[in-house]
């Protein structure tokens, strides 16, 4: 083959590598957006199932902790009357407004059908022997799962008296159980509901009540300017040198473990400030009248 041959067949080549190349990097934005719809979909707020409930109070209780909880979507299996001057509403808090009477009425069929489904139980099984109820998560371990699932999710609750039976947990995708004391395991369905929704609130909840806590440190030049004037107090109190080097250093490692606000630095700084000025003062006393206000060592 001459030398032009091999230059043409080399061409060739490197334009179809080139073309394949391309083909993969056209790829890559449907990868990007399949992973946006993923997102998407764990965004997505989970509902609320209560098969059978018994008792109106407890369906009241569920809706005012879903609406603490960020959630709204109530979905009820074969419930009873849910009348607005009884119980339910009675118990539901501003619930009343929105969730409860928006809860919509479905079979267990249904949910099984068009949701990935969570099952809540007090009684677990301790191997894969009694498999309905094996493996469970805890509700802490079961936020890190949910976060990873691309399909619409339900919470599903069992009745008052007896919980979900072994048949429906079968069907469910994943069980989830409480933990508490051994001798007393069994909670109320209103206070399982809203314990389970308090630990998935991160997925739920965008913004809460409480003010943003995070702390943060004073800068480190003004941290440096109370040591400083920390060292000129040691050295103004009379201090040995050897005691005001420990000294300060326990100050420093003390304020290194606190991380201190720039306030607080601040505070400390006026504090140490007037110190200061009142032993200079009392410096100044003692050499006029030679005499001294305050101990030495």
């Amino acid at each position: 083959m001459s030398d032009r041959e091999r230059d043409g067949t080399q061409a060739v080549e490197d334009d179809e590598a080139g073309t394949l190349e391309s083909e993969d990097d056209e790829a890559a934005p449907d990868e990007v957006e399949n992973t946006d719809r993923a997102t998407d979909a764990i965004r997505e707020k989970p509902v609320v199932v209560v098969v059978e409930p018994e008792t109106p109070g407890n369906v009241g209780t569920i809706a005012r902790a879903m609406k603490n909880f960020g959630l709204s979507d109530l979905k009820l299996v074969d419930p009873p009357e849910l009348s607005e001057d009884g119980e339910a509403y009675g118990f539901a808090g501003h619930a009343r407004e929105d969730v409860l009477p928006n809860a919509e009425e479905v079979t267990f069929e249904e949910v099984v059908e068009n949701y990935h489904t969570v099952g809540t139980t007090a009684i677990t099984g301790e191997d894969d022997r009694r498999h309905e109820r094996w493996p469970f998560k805890t509700p802490t371990e079961l936020k890190e799962s949910l976060q990873t699932v691309d399909a619409p999710t339900a919470i599903v609750f069992g009745r008052e008296g007896r919980g979900l039976n072994n048949d429906e947990l079968g069907r469910l995708d994943e069980v989830c159980s409480i933990p508490a004391a051994d001798d007393y395991p069994v909670l109320n369905l209103g206070q399982a509901a809203t314990v389970l929704l308090y630990e998935l609130r991160d997925l739920t909840v965008d913004e809460t009540q409480l003010p943003d806590t995070a702390v943060t440190r004073a800068p480190e030049a003004d941290i440096e300017r109370f040591h400083d004037l920390f060292g000129d107090f040691l050295d103004a109190a009379g201090q040995q040198s050897h005691r005001q080097e420990k000294n300060a250093l326990l100050m420093r490692r003390l304020l290194g473990r606190a991380h201190p606000t720039e306030r607080e630095v601040h505070s400390l700084l006026g504090t140490v400030r007037k110190a200061n000025t009142k032993l200079e003062h009392a410096d100044y006393l003692a050499a006029k009248y030679d005499e001294h206000p305050y101990p030495r060592e």
